[in-house]
Order: C-alpha cells, then sequence, then structure tokens
C-alpha cells in the first residue's frame, strides 16, 4: 500500500484521487484521501493534529525517533494546499506535539510553513498539547472560531447548543472493515451530517476507534458515517456497517 507521503508526490504531479462529498450543518465539504477537509463554498481547507516536531518531543525527554516526521508531515500539507489554493487553511490543534515545538522549530521548516501560508488567512487553533498558541509563525491562534454556520474546535463537546455545525480534531478517529478475508483499519472521517470529526494529519499520528467509549454521545449512529482514508480515494461505510 503506498504511504500517504508518496500519494502526495504523486498528487503533485497531477495524479487523480477520488474524495468523498459530505455536508456538515448544510456546509458542503469533500473529504480528501490526504486528511485533509475541503470546503469549496468557503474556498477553506481544514487539518487537524499535525503533530508537529514529534519526534524532537520524545527526544527532549530522551526517547530516539526518526526526526523526520514534521518534513513529512509539511510535504503532505503542501500537497494539499496545491491541489485545492485555499482563502483560507484551519489548523485544528494539537498543531506540536507539545509546548515547545513551535519556538524550536527549525529555520527552515519555519520558512516552509511561512511560504504555504503567504496570500491566504492561517487559523491555528490551541490544542491539549499546545495550549499557549504558535511562536513566530504567520496566522493567528484562538480557542475556536466560529465562522460559516460552523464551529471549529480542538476537543468535540458532548451534545448541546454550540456543536451543531462542529468540526473538530483531538480523538483520530479510525474505523475497521472487513475486505474479502481480512480486516482493514484506517483513519477516518466521522460524520453525522450535524458534526465532523477530523482524523489525525501528523505522521507519526494513531487512531482511537469510532466504537471507544470516548466517541460516545457524539453522533446520532444511525446518521453516522465513516469515510476511511484509502491509499488513493476515500470509502465511505455507514457505522452499523462497521467491525466491532
Amino acid at each position: 500500500m503506498l504511504s500517504r507521503l508518496a500519494l502526495s508526490e504523486r498528487l503533485s504531479t497531477g495524479f487523480e484521487c477520488f474524495g468523498a462529498e459530505t455536508a456538515i450543518n448544510g456546509v458542503a465539504a469533500l473529504c480528501d484521501p490526504l486528511g485533509g477537509l475541503y470546503m469549496p463554498d468557503l474556498s477553506l481547507l481544514v487539518v487537524s493534529d499535525l503533530h508537529l516536531e514529534k519526534g524532537a518531543a520524545f527526544a527532549r525527554r530522551g526517547m530516539m525517533l526518526p526526526p523526520y516526521d514534521t518534513i513529512a508531515t509539511l510535504k503532505i500539507l503542501a500537497s494539499l494546499i496545491a491541489r485545492y489554493d485555499p482563502k483560507i487553511v484551519v489548523s485544528l490543534g494539537d498543531n506540536f506535539h507539545d509546548r515547545k515545538g513551535s519556538e524550536h522549530l527549525p529555520l527552515p521548516l519555519r520558512e516552509i510553513i511561512k511560504e504555504m501560508a503567504r496570500g491566504r488567512e492561517w487559523i491555528w487553533i490551541n490544542g491539549n498539547h499546545d495550549p499557549d498558541g504558535t511562536v513566530d509563525l504567520p496566522g493567528s491562534s484562538v480557542d475556536e472560531m466560529f465562522y460559516a454556520n460552523l464551529v471549529f474546535r480542538h476537543e468535540p463537546k458532548l451534545k448541546g447548543a454550540d456543536t451543531k455545525g462542529e468540526i473538530a480534531g483531538h480523538l483520530h478517529p479510525s474505523a475497521t472493515v472487513r475486505r474479502r478475508d481480512k480486516t482493514v483499519r484506517r483513519p477516518c472521517f466521522a460524520t453525522d451530517g450535524a458534526r465532523l470529526l477530523m482524523p489525525a494529519f501528523g505522521v507519526m499520528s494513531g487512531g482511537l476507534d469510532l466504537r471507544h467509549k470516548a466517541m460516545r454521545g457524539l453522533f446520532d449512529h444511525a446518521d453516522l458515517i465513516a469515510h476511511l482514508m484509502g491509499r488513493d480515494r476515500i470509502y465511505s461505510v455507514r457505522f452499523g456497517s462497521l467491525l466491532g
């Protein structure tokens, strides 16, 4: 199976991929196999849980991991931005893996972000890993953003008055299906039309199954669809057809 990074390289050369159309609180959106959500009517691209500088964060704690996660994640993000050329980019929190990640980001990586943000509005939603916002990067850091009948935040809230139209991250949703004679588990976009949970975008991020107790109370299961990320397309599966 192709990695997301390999797919991003193919996208940059015009390779066709197939997303899945959906709508959140009446706003049309496209789930992209690379892990971004694009809203054409708003010219807005959403990504979540980049966890940039995760390898560096572990190294500061004495656990050595390959230091290439940030450049790999940014390369995928650059492919998405080239694909859609959005006017607005929203990153839904845990943009960096810890409080120090933004401050210590190497200059060449900082310049990549600045180039991607040039001419666009860039919104960093604060997450539980990086609650203090970003340092010397373009854009604005906020706890949540209300825009166009939607609310963008890091952690989903239980159902209530301000959760309709919610687009959130944090939980890294994934789902499992049976394909031929084997089971397949993939990150996914999860939505029942009222709200949507984003998959984690960072290349070193894991996932939490949609049937996990942390997901309870967030969705109407009768309308819940998991848009699973395949190598070059999205596979949309109703909640009742997922494996437990």
